[in-house]
């Protein structure tokens, strides 16, 4: 987490040009306003790291309990995360209970199908990331490589989807561990994401519909701009589910997010979406017609509300109100029949 990384810096910033995880800064980032945003967000990280250490005391053993899902949303040092996030969704105790099995997947015999469709996107996995680059050394493409291709073989319902590219390249950045990243990935796309990733992307279309319900309830206003101009959900906020906010927010909100997906489950990504159109509800109003909503949906992800991490996960779980897993669960069930009774199972 910390920024005090070598490389180039922007003249009269102490902010480098590339960050921590090695995704160069865009040509028109805010450097004045970051380093203000960073100075204050240091203090809150120092504080997090100590309580943090004094939580684990050396050990790698965390129970689940209110402290620990309290500290988990505060955010998870970046010396931890690894370790909590392998802790917290299961994928610590998947691997112990299966060892020697990700390098089996490996040496085993391989679809060529699914090793085509892998590669022919690894140029395409954060090209503005200076370790996936081929130059660099070690380049992580080998390493994403091998994660997508021992998952295509585990889970031969999903095999290889796009998306699962970014998401693995995001845990294999934090874990800077293979086998880990792949157990994480099977955490995510096994348990917590329900049938995003398969074939008829049932469970991602189920959950764009029950986010539309939950903005119906939650921010009337803008569900019937939405039904006004007939623009689906799906056209907004696919790769806000997909790619689980990867390229849409800043890395570090959505680092954010992910600790709170590992321990609480898939309903954090709707508090996430709702917190954004509940903020922005008279910005996003303000529209006329589809590609202005379309835009409107795209300027909400920017800006100082979702750089200021910590404020933003604050607001998360503010701002939407009381959100269950039960209450989601209900709408998913209705939803999803839903569209199995319009026959919506082809590809996206």
């Amino acid at each position: 987490m910390e920024e005090g990384e070598g490389g180039a810096r922007e003249p009269g910033s102490g902010i480098p040009r590339v960050d921590p995880y090695g995704f160069e800064r865009p040509e028109d980032f805010d450097y004045v306003s970051y380093e203000e945003f960073f100075s204050r967000y240091l203090v809150i990280l120092t504080r997090r790291a100590i309580k943090w250490s004094k939580l684990l005391k050396g050990n790698n053993r965390i129970q689940k309990s209110l402290k620990v899902k309290r500290y988990i949303r505060k955010g998870i040092p970046n010396e931890h995360r690894a370790l909590i996030w392998m802790i917290v969704s299961g994928a610590q105790a998947n691997m112990e209970q299966n060892p020697g099995y990700y390098n089996k997947l490996l040496e085993g015999e391989k679809s060529d199908t699914l090793v085509e469709a892998i590669k022919t996107d690894m140029n395409r996995t954060f090209p503005d990331n200076v370790q996936f680059r081929k130059t660099a050394n070690p380049c992580l493409q080998q390493t994403l490589y091998n994660v997508l291709v021992a998952y295509g073989h585990h889970n031969k319902t999903v095999g290889y989807c796009q998306g699962m590219n970014f998401i693995a390249g995001y845990l294999i950045l934090i874990t800077k561990n293979e086998e880990e990243s792949f157990w994480l990935l099977d955490a995510l796309i096994g348990r917590i994401l329900p049938d995003y990733y398969s074939p008829a992307m049932m469970g991602l279309k189920t959950d764009q519909e029950v986010l539309g319900e939950l903005v119906r309830k939650k921010v009337p206003a803008v569900a019937e701009l939405m039904d006004r101009h007939g623009v689906m959900w799906t056209l907004i906020v696919s790769r806000w589910f997909i790619c689980l906010f990867i390229d849409i927010l800043p890395v570090e909100t959505v680092l954010r997010i992910w600790d709170c997906i590992f321990y609480e489950g898939s309903k954090i990504i709707f508090r996430v979406a709702l917190a954004l159109i509940k903020q922005h509800q008279a910005f996003i109003l303000e529209a006329t017609n589809l590609p202005d909503i379309c835009d409107k949906f795209k300027q909400i992800t920017r800006g100082t509300f979702v750089t200021e991490c910590h404020t933003f996960m604050q607001k998360i779980f503010t701002e939407p109100g009381s959100l269950s897993m039960a209450t989601v669960n209900k709408l998913r069930e209705t939803c999803r029949a839903k569209l199995v009774a319009q026959g919506s199972t082809n590809n996206i």
